[in-house]
């Protein structure tokens, strides 16, 4: 018997997303804003293999995705990155259809030598 596959699982990936935003403790953080990146995944389960209409309401529009991302980053001065990436992981789960997301972000310049990132999962992977 031949089965004709119709639905697959689906995930939203942006990556490499950089921006400055108001994050840190530190004297020099506090009145400047720092360069980050965002990379984010979004589980939105089990999908059509291609949407039916070819229409964006059919479908998780990943320019909202991204507009959350920086919206939620940018909304002021934040102190830690913990802070700050659960904002984010919440509010991408506030998005239609996601069922979990995994979130990093990235100081870029904190350091000479390194960057220094935070990674979080949650919802169902």
């Amino acid at each position: 018997m031949n089965t004709v596959l119709t639905h697959g699982y689906q995930t939203l990936s942006l990556k490499g997303l950089r921006f400055s935003a108001n994050l840190g403790i530190l004297p020099q953080e506090m009145d400047h804003s720092q360069p980050i990146e965002v990379d984010a995944e979004l589980n939105l389960g089990r999908q059509p293999l291609a949407p039916s209409d070819d229409a964006i309401y059919s479908v998780l529009d990943y320019r909202k995705v991204r507009a959350a991302i920086i919206e939620t980053c940018t909304q002021g001065h934040i102190n830690l990155l913990e802070s700050l990436i659960g904002k984010v992981a919440y509010r991408l789960m506030a998005l239609p259809g996601v069922l979990g997301v995994r979130v990093r972000i990235a100081k870029l310049e904190i350091f000479d030598d390194c960057e220094v990132a935070i990674r979080v999962e949650t919802g169902q992977w």
